[in-house]
């Protein structure tokens, strides 16, 4: 994910060569996305600043940076949080990302190479072995690396930033969704979008984006909400459920 200009690729470490204040939100945002930290789950400064080995300032100032994304919360202690999802956001998020993802994807394709097709390709073959191995690390990573190396051809594109913090915004979701939610009903959009890539086709590159966000998280996030809704989780939901990417 290091070639696709996001920030959120690097881990905090003391040999990388960004600032303090780089690393701890690289970092932070990382945990965000993997989902690492659970919807509604309270963060400290104080907290944060003893787990990651630093001083208050650069979590102080990734978090701030963090809210104003809007992939935290601030709470009325002056905690932050990562907000608890509702139907209806999970819904506004959803379409968001449909909207700006399936364009981002349509302006990709004049800059599209070999070399990018088989840089998803690779990020496609790590997603099925973490999802056999059910490691959501890997399976949430690669998935974002498969998207966000498409989006990414597009030199300086302005799609990048709106649609990490979307992905920043769900990450926490959609990490206990996958984990929830038993039971697989697979759908290969990826392999959709990967053919339309080596045609050229962008109408139907839009089609699979499209198809892949709404057969994916948009399925098992709304099986999840409404589920809970009704009192039905009881050590996850059985049944068929959509997991393409």
């Amino acid at each position: 994910m290091t070639a696709t200009g996001l920030s959120i690729a690097a881990e905090v470490s003391g040999e990388d060569p960004r600032t303090l204040q780089q690393q701890v939100l690289a970092g932070l945002r990382r945990r965000i996305l993997l989902g690492r930290i659970e919807p509604g789950q309270a963060l400290t400064i104080r907290g944060l600043a003893a787990e990651l080995g630093v001083s208050a300032q650069p979590v102080r100032e990734a978090l701030r940076q963090l809210v104003a994304e809007r992939a935290l919360e601030l709470m009325d202690n002056r905690r932050v949080r990562i907000p608890p999802m509702t139907i209806e956001r999970f819904d506004d998020l959803i379409a968001a990302r449909i909207v700006l993802e399936a364009e981002a994807a349509a302006r990709a394709m004049p800059y599209v190479t070999d070399e990018i097709i088989a840089r998803m390709e690779a990020e496609d073959a790590v997603i099925d072995e973490a999802e056999r191995a059910r490691d959501y690390d890997r399976w949430i990573g690669a998935n974002f690396a498969f998207h966000a190396v498409l989006y990414g051809a597009v030199p300086q594109s302005a799609f990048l930033p709106l649609i990490e913090s979307l992905w920043l915004q769900v990450g926490p979701f959609l990490r206990r969704a996958i984990r929830t939610i038993s039971g697989h009903y697979t759908v290969d959009r990826h392999s959709e979008a990967l053919a339309a890539l080596r045609r050229r086709d962008t109408m139907a590159l839009r089609i699979a984006i499209e198809a892949d966000i709404r057969d994916g998280i948009a399925h098992i996030g709304s099986t999840l909400i409404r589920s809970e809704a009704l009192g039905e989780i009881s050590g996850g939901v059985h049944g068929p459920s959509t997991t393409s990417r």
